[in-house]
């Protein structure tokens, strides 16, 4: 990366920029809700079938957040952001074309080339964020970035309910009353229609926004900006931070149980026999309390507790929601697993610094790997899809998401541990 400029003093334009960023790709990615109902119907799918819809688009950050980092260090943050920008508006016009045609293989290619250009945004604009001001503040900074990402995400259940699943439980109905193929196949094809102009709407939207961001005049940050006295990265490899490889564990998880709670919140309350009409909204809810949880965050850190310290209080509210989800039963459950959007609000805005704290000139490639932990996503969803139809789908929900909270809580009284250590050697020194 280049030297720090000299607007990078104001760093109010830079956070009104990319907390831009932050709506676009929380717009894209909250999505997935909907769209696994969407590809169920228009391409008569299993649930395990309809749930690669987040098991490709959360493995293309697996595959491309380190091919990321090496784009970042030849481009700089602000041509790679613009440059994923591009590549998610290719990505939503092929989806938006083959889905159209209901061609199921190529709908997930297009899904890919948006997770690719995401892993992109996410890798530049992540660590950008977290060093743009003092590090044992970045979960604050986060925690705005995540107003902007759920105010989003809140928004594209409703716009895609509305634009796309207007009327699904009687054209449920329909399909499986049509006895004649060729007309079965002909509602298929109608509805199947109705992603295309919302997506092809996208992919414009996000090429110019691309082209926005290229000729902003959002500063470079140098890495410079995320050393450590506490943290000399002279003759260290990548290696030799565990808060990296933790973290990395960490995200994993948090991912997961994110997307559990955000994406299969319909495929959990529609198990209970509520109507899709109804289920299509439930991810919009899990995201107001993730909202709720981000206003919270942003108050109270890091002024009256620690990042550390809220995400172990976070971890703890996770297990206890969870529980009260498996003990009940309808809306009540649903409710304790919209619950979980608020537990799990300002985990990402903690893990993320707290695993690339002190990592200097590694911090493109320590960025990349915790961002590969975003594959957490495809893998609890698809997890709790193939076993659901074995298993009780509450017991194997919880089996999934409290183990994965008790991680995080590990890993949040490891960061509570270091940061003390840190403080101790201060003082001494």
């Amino acid at each position: 990366m280049s030297p720090p400029s000299e607007t990078t003093r104001s760093p109010l334009l830079a956070m009104s920029i990319i907390g831009g960023m932050f709506f676009i790709f929380g717009f894209v990615t909250w999505l997935n809700g909907p769209l696994i109902t969407f590809v169920q119907l228009a391409f008569t799918l299993s649930d395990v079938e309809a749930f690669l819809v987040v098991t490709v688009f959360y493995m293309s950050y697996f595959f491309l957040a380190l091919p990321s980092a090496a784009i970042l260090k030849k481009t700089g943050m602000k041509k790679g952001m613009a440059l994923g920008l591009l590549v998610m508006a290719v990505g939503a016009a092929i989806f938006g074309q083959l889905a159209t045609m209901r061609i199921f293989e190529g709908a997930l290619t297009g899904l890919f080339i948006i997770g690719a250009g995401l892993a992109l945004l996410q890798t530049a604009s992540n660590p950008y964020i977290s060093i743009l001001g003092p590090i044992d503040s970045a979960a604050q900074r986060i925690a705005f970035m995540g107003i902007c990402n759920k105010i989003a995400g809140i928004l594209a259940p409703i716009v895609v309910g509305g634009l796309v699943l207007n009327g699904v439980g009687e054209f449920a109905a329909q399909v499986e009353a049509a006895t004649d193929p060729v007309a079965r196949e002909a509602l298929l094809d109608a509805f199947a229609q109705k992603i295309h102009l919302p997506y092809l709407g996208m992919a414009a939207l996000l090429a110019v926004l691309a082209f926005a961001v290229a000729k902003s005049p959002l500063p470079e940050i140098s890495d410079q900006a995320n050393e450590s006295s506490a943290s000399d990265t002279t003759g260290k490899s990548i290696f030799a931070f565990p808060q990296l490889w933790l973290g990395f564990v960490a995200l994993f998880c948090y991912v997961g149980v994110e997307v559990m709670a955000g994406d299969a919140i319909g495929t959990y309350g529609a198990a209970f026999g509520i109507p899709l009409d109804i289920t299509k909204y439930f991810t919009s809810f899990t995201l107001v309390g993730m909202l709720i949880g981000y206003v919270v965050g942003l108050i109270i850190i890091p002024r009256f507790i620690s990042q550390e310290r809220y995400l172990a209080i976070s971890a703890v509210l996770g297990v206890l929601f969870c529980l009260g989800a498996y003990l009940t039963h309808g809306l009540v459950s649903v409710g304790f697993v919209a619950a979980l959007g608020f537990a799990n609000a300002m985990m990402w805005p903690a893990i993320f610094p707290l695993g690339i704290k002190g990592l200097g000139k590694f911090t493109e490639t320590g960025s990349a790997i915790l961002i590969m932990g975003i594959a957490g996503g495809a893998v609890l969803p698809q997890l709790f899809a193939h076993f659901k139809g074995s298993f009780d789908f509450q017991a194997v929900f919880a089996v999934i998401m409290i183990p994965a909270y008790l991680y995080i809580l590990v890993f949040a009284l490891f960061a509570i541990t270091q940061s003390a250590k840190a403080k101790a050697a201060s003082v001494n020194s």
